[in-house]
């Protein structure tokens, strides 16, 4: 992150000089705050927080079983005999992996959560880049930066804050 500041900063402290980039119209907006006062995002929140509470209550009581077992396998490990020894650890290996396999299938990289938020937050988003879009032609931004981002403004005027334009230009949608 620090790299991608300094290559903008960079970037900035170069072409400010330039008579073209000098005249450039550069604007932000937080999508972090747009996202908090749109209540459509904040109702796809909700869906997914509904999604991961259910998946972690189904990964406690999957953990909850082995907990059970185990203690009760170290209990009786002593007095078992070999095979219901092996057949126990088995039965401890494959509950571990299946508990495992759940947790990569719900949170994992390409996991449930993973898809759940692009389909529930994609249109968001889109409503959202399209309002900054108009916003963007219509007030002859060249650029526009999302501060909540990766992008880090190292100052920022408060006249060029497009965040309440923004959250305007979609609550319009919503009356159309």
């Amino acid at each position: 992150m620090k790299r991608i500041s300094l290559i903008v900063l960079l970037f900035l402290l170069f072409f400010s000089t330039s008579p073209t980039f000098s005249q450039s119209k550069i604007g932000w907006f937080n999508s972090k705050t747009v996202m908090e006062k749109l209540p459509e995002a904040q109702d796809a929140q909700r869906q997914l927080d509904n999604f991961v509470a259910e998946w972690q209550s189904e990964l406690a009581k999957m953990q909850n079983e082995w907990q059970k077992k185990y203690q009760e396998y170290e209990k009786k490990k002593l007095i078992l005999t070999d095979q219901l020894r092996v057949q126990a650890e088995k039965e401890l290996q494959d509950l571990d992996k299946k508990i495992a396999e759940y947790r990569n299938k719900k949170f994992g990289q390409s996991g449930e959560l993973f898809t759940k938020q692009n389909e529930i937050m994609k249109p968001i988003q889109n409503k959202i880049f399209k309002a900054l879009q108009e916003i963007a032609l219509e007030d002859e931004y060249d650029y526009i930066f999302d501060k909540s981002g990766d992008v880090l403004l190292m100052y920022s005027n408060d006249k060029y804050d497009l965040t309440v334009k923004v959250i305007d230009r979609l609550t319009t949608y919503d009356k159309q």
